[in-house]
């Protein structure tokens, strides 16, 4: 009995090992043989060549009618021609481009001309593969480094990519994960476990550690995003009045026109989305922007051109809007961004006019609780256009939202010079006058060849610069 005992232990002993065995080779079987910290994208190539030549399809640079890849400045007559003023005294009125493709991120941080020798590591975060490797090695002190002295050094010398594989992919099973700890974190606030992420819900998240608002927290100057209490424009914005200024985060620059605190607004593609038609009905980026297509005569992957989906619109759109036609959605899409281009242009350059009014008002002397109260909402004004034009959809993603929004920063704007025209007017201003020598100087950056040279013609004599001076050297 004893001796039958020990036969059925035995068997059974082999059994679990056997099963063991057969689950450890089931785990081996589906891993690529990779390093679990790989971040070089040639890595991939040989594993994934199908994906891998999907991929490499973003070095095409071109254009749609509102967008695309083309590198151009953002300050060219059929884009944002004011850019130059609207920026004043930040480093976005020196330099700010259309985006390339995912494959130029590296080369154009890099030579983009508001990285200087004081910018951060921060400013990596989105670029290089590297970046989670180098937060892991340096922990919180890799937002705060020096960008050009210590971050892209290491950074080249790790041999790093632009945004690729390992930003999205688990090397070793290439299961979907999230790899920049500020998405984990903010989404914290909005009280979402991303551990518990569906794998639809991954299909956005993935792009959303990216394509996102964000800022600099003032302590560590960590990425931040500003979403405790929501994810619409105006949320954030009240983000910014209490818990940003809580930490010490007043501003990204003082506005060399009218001397405002200003808030620059990255590219809030998730945030859009999500409020927006298509993020509601639960349709995620990847199903617009990575749609399935059969490649190699046969294969049907899942497409790594990460491109507008009016350049797939039979793989993309009319996947869901069967009963459509391309030219149809070709033709509505564009309806919709004409119009919103439209109500941006106007937003801009109400935005402008308050700049100038309040520079009049800094001027003339007027009362210093008048001129703040212009100035707040110039800052809100701004904010709301910004936000909208930073966005990469050209208002296709939320519509409606983004309309509104652009409603409230005319009406902002308007209130500033309101504010302003009154007080001016007490001072004996001619305000007819003011209006056409403002007119002047949008006419003299709008005519300016030189990209780089635009922002200088927004201040004369007559509109003097308000950026405080940087101190004294000791």
């Amino acid at each position: 009995m004893m001796k039958r005992a020990f036969m059925l232990l035995g068997s059974l002993l082999l059994i679990l090992v056997g099963c063991s065995q057969t689950e450890e080779a089931a785990k081996q079987s589906k891993s690529t043989g990779l390093a679990k910290d790989e971040y070089r994208n040639e890595a991939f190539k040989d594993l994934f060549p199908l994906h891998y030549e999907s991929y490499m399809k973003n070095k095409k640079e071109e254009d749609t009618k509102y967008g695309g890849s083309v590198k151009r400045s953002k300050f060219e007559h059929d884009k944002e021609p004011y850019l130059p003023i609207l920026f004043n005294g930040y480093g976005f009125a020196t330099e700010y481009n259309e985006d390339r493709g995912h494959v130029y991120a590296t080369e154009d941080v890099r030579n983009i001309k508001r990285i200087t020798d004081k910018s951060v590591g921060s400013c990596l975060t989105c670029k290089s593969t590297a970046v989670p490797k180098l937060i892991e090695e340096m922990g919180d002190n890799y937002w705060g480094a020096n960008f050009n002295q210590v971050i892209w050094p290491k950074a080249e010398a790790m041999g790093h990519s632009p945004i690729g594989c390992s930003d999205c992919h688990d090397p070793q099973t290439m299961d979907l994960r999230i790899t920049r700890p500020s998405f984990i974190e903010a989404m914290k606030t909005r009280g979402v476990d991303v551990t518990k992420a569906t794998k639809n819900e991954m299909r956005s998240y993935v792009c959303a550690q990216c394509h996102v608002e964000y800022y600099f927290e003032p302590s560590k100057s960590k990425v931040t995003f500003p979403w405790a209490k929501g994810f619409k424009p105006e949320e954030m914005y009240a983000y910014y009045e209490e818990i940003g200024k809580q930490q010490g985060f007043e501003k990204d620059w003082i506005h060399n026109v009218s001397g405002t605190p200003m808030l620059k607004a990255q590219h809030p593609e998730f945030e859009t989305w999500i409020e927006g038609p298509h993020g509601k009905a639960g349709v995620s980026c990847a199903d617009c922007h990575m749609p399935y297509e059969r490649v190699d005569g046969k294969k049907k992957i899942t497409s790594h051109y990460w491109t507008s989906p009016l350049k797939t619109i039979e793989q993309s759109c009319l996947t869901c809007h069967a009963d459509k036609s391309k030219e149809w959605i070709k033709t509505r899409v564009e309806e919709i961004q004409t119009t919103h281009m439209e109500m941006l242009h106007k937003a801009e350059e109400v935005s402008v006019f308050a700049h100038y009014y309040v520079n009049k008002m800094i001027t003339a002397k007027v009362d210093e609780s008048k001129i703040k109260a212009a100035q707040e909402h110039i800052r809100k004004g701004q904010w709301y256009w910004d936000i909208v034009a930073a966005e990469n959809s050209t208002g296709f993603h939320n519509p409606q939202g983004t309309m509104a929004t652009l409603s409230k920063s005319i009406d902002e704007s308007n209130q500033a010079i309101l504010i302003a025209t009154e007080e001016l007017m007490k001072k004996g201003i001619d305000v007819d006058k003011l209006k056409k020598e403002i007119e002047e100087r949008m006419e003299a950056v709008y005519n300016e060849a030189d990209p780089f040279k635009k922002k200088d013609h927004a201040i004369t004599d007559s509109f003097p610069g308000q950026t405080p001076p940087p101190p004294a050297k000791k």
